[in-house]
Protein backbone atom coordinates (compact mmCIF):
# COMPACT_ATOMS: atom_id res chain seq x y z
CA UNK A 1 0.00 0.00 0.00
CA UNK A 2 1.47 3.24 -0.80
CA UNK A 3 0.79 6.15 0.93
CA UNK A 4 1.07 9.58 -0.61
CA UNK A 5 1.38 12.99 1.08
CA UNK A 6 -0.97 15.83 0.14
CA UNK A 7 0.22 18.64 -1.36
CA UNK A 8 0.55 21.72 -0.44
CA UNK A 9 -2.56 24.19 -0.59
CA UNK A 10 -1.54 27.40 -1.97
CA UNK A 11 -3.50 30.91 -1.63
CA UNK A 12 -4.08 32.58 -4.90
CA UNK A 13 -3.82 35.95 -4.67
CA UNK A 14 -6.54 38.18 -4.61
CA UNK A 15 -8.90 35.01 -3.88
CA UNK A 16 -11.70 35.68 -1.08
CA UNK A 17 -11.50 35.01 2.25
CA UNK A 18 -13.43 32.52 4.72
CA UNK A 19 -16.79 34.73 4.81
CA UNK A 20 -16.61 33.87 8.55
CA UNK A 21 -13.63 35.89 9.19
CA UNK A 22 -14.00 39.53 9.51
CA UNK A 23 -11.61 42.07 8.91
CA UNK A 24 -10.45 43.62 12.23
CA UNK A 25 -11.81 46.97 12.36
CA UNK A 26 -9.14 49.95 12.76
CA UNK A 27 -8.71 51.02 16.45
CA UNK A 28 -10.63 53.72 17.06
CA UNK A 29 -8.20 56.95 18.57
CA UNK A 30 -9.22 58.24 21.60
CA UNK A 31 -11.74 61.64 21.55
CA UNK A 32 -9.56 63.59 24.15
CA UNK A 33 -11.20 66.75 25.34
CA UNK A 34 -9.61 70.24 24.29
CA UNK A 35 -7.77 72.18 26.46
CA UNK A 36 -10.48 74.96 26.60
CA UNK A 37 -13.22 72.71 27.69
CA UNK A 38 -11.32 71.75 30.92
CA UNK A 39 -10.35 75.16 31.25
CA UNK A 40 -14.38 76.34 31.26
CA UNK A 41 -15.29 73.20 33.24
CA UNK A 42 -12.65 74.33 36.16
CA UNK A 43 -13.99 77.71 35.70
CA UNK A 44 -17.51 76.84 36.54
CA UNK A 45 -16.23 74.68 39.68
CA UNK A 46 -14.99 78.14 40.84
CA UNK A 47 -18.39 78.97 42.22
CA UNK A 48 -17.83 76.51 44.94
CA UNK A 49 -15.16 78.65 46.29
CA UNK A 50 -17.69 81.31 47.25
CA UNK A 51 -20.43 82.34 49.72
CA UNK A 52 -23.63 80.41 48.57
CA UNK A 53 -25.95 83.73 49.39
CA UNK A 54 -23.19 85.87 48.04
CA UNK A 55 -23.57 83.46 44.89
CA UNK A 56 -27.44 83.04 44.74
CA UNK A 57 -27.57 87.05 45.06
CA UNK A 58 -25.27 87.16 41.87
CA UNK A 59 -27.17 84.41 39.53
CA UNK A 60 -30.94 86.29 40.38
CA UNK A 61 -30.04 89.73 40.44
CA UNK A 62 -27.96 90.55 37.49
CA UNK A 63 -30.34 89.63 34.59
CA UNK A 64 -32.35 91.76 35.86
CA UNK A 65 -29.73 94.72 36.94
CA UNK A 66 -28.58 94.02 33.30
CA UNK A 67 -32.15 93.74 31.67
CA UNK A 68 -30.70 90.74 30.34
CA UNK A 69 -27.66 91.95 29.23
CA UNK A 70 -28.92 95.10 27.44
CA UNK A 71 -27.70 97.88 29.63
CA UNK A 72 -27.92 101.76 29.49
CA UNK A 73 -26.01 104.38 31.52
CA UNK A 74 -28.26 103.91 34.51
CA UNK A 75 -28.48 99.98 34.84
CA UNK A 76 -24.96 99.59 33.81
CA UNK A 77 -24.14 102.10 37.08
CA UNK A 78 -26.41 99.65 38.93
CA UNK A 79 -24.76 96.71 37.97
CA UNK A 80 -21.55 97.88 38.80
CA UNK A 81 -22.10 98.48 42.30
CA UNK A 82 -24.14 95.62 42.50
CA UNK A 83 -20.84 93.89 41.46
CA UNK A 84 -18.58 95.65 43.90
CA UNK A 85 -21.47 95.36 46.45
CA UNK A 86 -21.29 91.64 46.32
CA UNK A 87 -17.34 91.10 45.89
CA UNK A 88 -16.76 92.99 49.27
CA UNK A 89 -19.89 90.23 50.69
CA UNK A 90 -16.99 87.66 49.35
CA UNK A 91 -13.98 89.84 51.08
CA UNK A 92 -15.72 90.27 54.35
CA UNK A 93 -17.25 86.25 54.33
CA UNK A 94 -13.25 85.33 54.78
CA UNK A 95 -13.08 86.57 57.92
CA UNK A 96 -16.26 85.06 59.38
CA UNK A 97 -16.27 81.89 61.42
CA UNK A 98 -18.51 79.70 63.19
CA UNK A 99 -18.76 77.36 66.52
CA UNK A 100 -20.74 75.03 68.21
CA UNK A 101 -21.22 75.46 72.17
CA UNK A 102 -21.65 72.81 74.69
CA UNK A 103 -25.36 72.53 74.12
CA UNK A 104 -24.66 72.08 70.72
CA UNK A 105 -26.03 75.54 69.14
CA UNK A 106 -24.24 76.58 66.32
CA UNK A 107 -22.83 80.18 66.55
CA UNK A 108 -21.35 82.63 63.93
CA UNK A 109 -18.58 85.43 64.39
CA UNK A 110 -16.59 87.64 62.84
CA UNK A 111 -12.49 87.08 63.24
CA UNK A 112 -10.74 89.89 65.17
CA UNK A 113 -6.99 89.80 66.26
CA UNK A 114 -7.96 88.95 69.56
CA UNK A 115 -10.33 86.15 68.61
CA UNK A 116 -13.88 85.95 67.74
CA UNK A 117 -16.61 88.72 68.39
CA UNK A 118 -20.04 87.08 68.35
CA UNK A 119 -22.99 88.22 66.65
CA UNK A 120 -25.77 86.13 68.95
CA UNK A 121 -24.60 84.71 71.94
CA UNK A 122 -27.10 83.86 74.53
CA UNK A 123 -24.62 84.62 77.54
CA UNK A 124 -22.23 87.45 76.64
CA UNK A 125 -20.79 87.05 80.24
CA UNK A 126 -19.93 83.65 79.78
CA UNK A 127 -18.23 84.06 76.53
CA UNK A 128 -15.67 80.66 76.01
CA UNK A 129 -12.01 81.08 75.35
CA UNK A 130 -12.12 81.62 71.08
CA UNK A 131 -8.25 83.01 70.64
CA UNK A 132 -7.87 79.85 68.50
CA UNK A 133 -10.35 81.74 66.21
CA UNK A 134 -7.96 85.04 66.16
CA UNK A 135 -7.03 86.94 62.40
CA UNK A 136 -4.34 85.34 60.47
CA UNK A 137 -2.51 86.37 57.30
CA UNK A 138 -3.51 83.58 55.69
CA UNK A 139 -7.20 85.04 55.80
CA UNK A 140 -6.46 88.25 53.85
CA UNK A 141 -5.00 86.12 51.42
CA UNK A 142 -8.34 84.39 51.15
CA UNK A 143 -10.30 87.24 51.38
CA UNK A 144 -8.11 88.48 47.95
CA UNK A 145 -8.45 85.44 46.46
CA UNK A 146 -12.71 85.14 46.93
CA UNK A 147 -12.93 88.59 45.03
CA UNK A 148 -10.35 87.25 42.42
CA UNK A 149 -12.64 84.32 42.29
CA UNK A 150 -15.65 86.08 41.99
CA UNK A 151 -14.32 88.58 39.48
CA UNK A 152 -13.42 85.32 37.78
CA UNK A 153 -17.05 84.23 37.71
CA UNK A 154 -18.75 87.70 36.93
CA UNK A 155 -16.77 88.50 33.32
CA UNK A 156 -17.81 84.70 32.41
CA UNK A 157 -21.06 85.64 32.90
CA UNK A 158 -22.48 86.41 29.41
CA UNK A 159 -25.34 89.06 30.89
CA UNK A 160 -22.31 91.18 32.46
CA UNK A 161 -20.02 91.15 29.74
CA UNK A 162 -22.59 92.13 27.16
CA UNK A 163 -23.70 95.22 29.79
CA UNK A 164 -20.59 96.46 29.66
CA UNK A 165 -18.84 95.59 26.54
CA UNK A 166 -21.59 95.23 23.88
CA UNK A 167 -19.41 94.91 20.87
CA UNK A 168 -15.90 94.25 21.57
CA UNK A 169 -12.82 94.21 19.57
CA UNK A 170 -10.62 90.85 19.02
CA UNK A 171 -8.30 92.14 21.89
CA UNK A 172 -10.39 93.10 23.85
CA UNK A 173 -12.42 89.75 23.24
CA UNK A 174 -8.83 87.92 24.19
CA UNK A 175 -8.38 89.55 27.42
CA UNK A 176 -12.30 88.66 28.67
CA UNK A 177 -11.65 85.23 27.44
CA UNK A 178 -8.04 84.81 28.90
CA UNK A 179 -7.76 86.90 32.00
CA UNK A 180 -10.51 85.60 34.05
CA UNK A 181 -10.12 81.88 33.32
CA UNK A 182 -6.47 82.83 33.98
CA UNK A 183 -7.01 84.28 37.72
CA UNK A 184 -9.32 81.68 38.59
CA UNK A 185 -7.50 79.06 37.91
CA UNK A 186 -4.55 80.53 39.74
CA UNK A 187 -6.97 81.31 42.40
CA UNK A 188 -8.25 78.17 42.95
CA UNK A 189 -4.70 76.25 42.94
CA UNK A 190 -4.09 78.75 45.71
CA UNK A 191 -6.81 77.67 47.45
CA UNK A 192 -6.23 74.22 47.14
CA UNK A 193 -2.51 74.51 48.15
CA UNK A 194 -3.31 76.78 51.31
CA UNK A 195 -6.99 75.74 52.05
CA UNK A 196 -8.82 77.97 54.58
CA UNK A 197 -10.47 76.16 57.93
CA UNK A 198 -13.03 78.29 58.46
CA UNK A 199 -16.29 78.09 58.09
CA UNK A 200 -18.43 81.43 58.00
CA UNK A 201 -21.61 82.52 56.61
CA UNK A 202 -22.26 81.45 53.37
CA UNK A 203 -20.10 78.44 53.37
CA UNK A 204 -20.75 74.93 54.98
CA UNK A 205 -20.58 73.80 58.42
CA UNK A 206 -18.18 70.44 59.06
CA UNK A 207 -18.27 68.84 62.51
CA UNK A 208 -15.33 69.74 65.16
CA UNK A 209 -14.12 71.98 62.95
CA UNK A 210 -10.61 74.08 63.95
CA UNK A 211 -9.16 76.66 63.11
CA UNK A 212 -4.83 75.91 63.87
Amino acid sequence: MCLRARPPTTTVAGAPEDANTAPEPPPSRPQLPSALSQTLASTANLAKLLPTGTLLVFQVLTPIFTNNGSCDATTRSLTAILLVLLAVSCFLACFTDSFKSDDGQLYYGFATFQGMWLFDYNDPKNVPDLRKYRLRFIDFVHAVLSVLVFSAVALRDRNVVSCFYPSPGQEAQEVLDIVPIGAGIISSALFVAFPTRRHGIGYPVTPDHDVN
